[in-house]
Formats: C-alpha cells, structure tokens, sequence
C-alpha cells in the first residue's frame, strides 16, 4: 500500500472523522513547534511497532514534507489501513491557517544548532586565517572534516556536544 498525498484542508477534515495524524520529526522539533492532535512518533519507533489500523486512516507529516516522501516505502508499511502524507508538512498546513502549538521556550532544532555552530567556526577560521595567521584556516578544515565524517557515519561529535549544552536540557514532553 502507497502513501496517498492530503492537503492541509482535507487532512483536518479527515481528522474530524476520526483519523490519526503522526508526526515523524524529532521530539526536538515536535517540541517547539506541532499539530495539536498529532502523535509525535519517530521513525525507529515506528518500523518497531505493530501497524497502525484506523478506519478512518493514517496521516503521517513532517516539517515540509520531503521526509515523509522520502521514507514513504516505510511508512506505508507502519499502517494497515489507507495511509496519507500531509503534502508539503506542517508549513502547508500553518499556510492553509489552521492552528499550531508553539512553546518558544523550548531550544532550537538540534539539526539547526549544528549548522550555525559549524558555519560560525568555518567563518571564523577563514575570517581569522586572512587576517591574522593562515594556520586559523585548519579550523575551517577540521570544521569541513568533522560534517564529511558526520555524513559519512551517521555520528554527529557536534550535534552530541550540543546535545548537553544547559539550554538543550529543558525540554519538555509535548
């Protein structure tokens, strides 16, 4: 069984008749920013239970979209009834003006904190290379090293330092 793309306004509606919408993001993300009614539940967590079966259906989003496209073959498989992905996420549907919960205490993306810690240090490395010693530049190239690594391994040294900074530990379940 495929993924069959819901607009925003059609996906309320199918929630008014019962449905149950999952949103596949990362407790971080679902934190700071979610659909009232939608289940935060990862991936991992999702291949591991046993498939979802809502008369009404299934409706799985993430923030644009592209996620769910992308482990649609996935999803798919986590639901035993007919099965929706919200086309273009939760932007589409806060463009189509239904309400979301927002708590702006909760910390940024941990995803968006690597690439403004990262694109700071290679800045300052290329910055501080040009005016004061070349040797600055290998920090912009351990900065290149440590995202090639990340990518190539699936272990983020960055994300998990970030990870335990004191403004990463508030938060709080949705």
């Amino acid at each position: 069984m495929s993924l069959k793309p819901i607009s925003a306004q059609a996906a309320h509606e199918l929630l008014d008749q019962g449905a149950v919408l999952i949103d596949i993001r990362a407790a971080d993300e679902h934190a700071r920013e979610h659909i009232a009614v939608a289940r935060n539940v990862s991936m991992e967590n999702l291949k591991k239970a046993s498939p979802l079966n809502v008369a009404a259906g299934v409706i799985f989003h993430c923030r644009s979209g592209n996620r769910t496209q992308l482990n649609a073959t996935t999803l798919s498989a986590c639901a035993a009834c007919d099965a929706y992905v919200l086309e273009g996420g939760l932007d589409a549907w806060k463009q189509a003006g239904l309400p979301v919960v927002k708590d702006a205490s909760q910390p940024m993306e941990l995803q968006r904190q690597v690439q403004i810690a990262a694109g700071t240090l290679v800045l300052l490395g290329a910055v501080l290379g040009a005016t004061v010693s070349p040797w600055f530049h290998a920090l912009s190239g351990a900065v290149g090293a440590g995202l090639i690594f990340a990518g190539v391994s699936g272990l983020c040294g960055m994300a998990r330092l970030l990870m335990h900074m004191p403004w990463n530990n508030t938060t709080k379940p949705a």
